[in-house]
């Protein structure tokens, strides 16, 4: 087996592990700025095996220029979108902000209000579910 045969090269910027959804950017971040070992590694991406880790960070090895290129403009365009959203958020966000400053962390009193404009009832004391899972009354 060739190395290249564990790769989709879907584009120049979209190069994705055979069988998988995950870039191999994903898994070269982890291995070049967080320093994780490819057990570790393997072990969080479930979607992909230690072989195909290894395979990743042996084609990062035999192409290093091309492959932080590709990686560094992975992190460009992350950063630029983040910008982005940060400019003009979608209005779920803008709503969550609205709230967060209008409530800050008293999730409760947020509860409360939203139970009263919606005419929703506390839920019957019979119904309710105490620490251990059970319903008591």
């Amino acid at each position: 087996m060739q190395l290249e045969d564990y790769f989709d090269f879907l584009a120049p910027n979209d190069i994705r592990i055979k069988g998988s959804r995950i870039g191999i950017e994903s898994v070269l971040y982890e291995y070049i700025h967080n320093a994780k070992t490819p057990e570790e590694i393997d072990a969080r991406f479930w979607s992909i095996d230690l072989e195909q880790v290894y395979a990743t960070i042996l084609y990062y090895l035999h192409n290093k220029e091309a492959v932080h290129q590709y990686v560094a403009d992975w992190l460009e365009f992350g950063e630029r979108m983040r910008a982005e959203q940060e400019k003009n958020p979608p209005p779920v966000i803008q709503r969550l902000r609205k709230l967060r400053q209008q409530y800050g962390d008293n999730i409760d009193l947020l509860i409360a209000e939203s139970r009263a404009q919606y005419q929703i009832a506390e839920q019957p004391a019979e119904y309710r579910i105490d620490e251990s899972d059970q319903v008591s009354p």
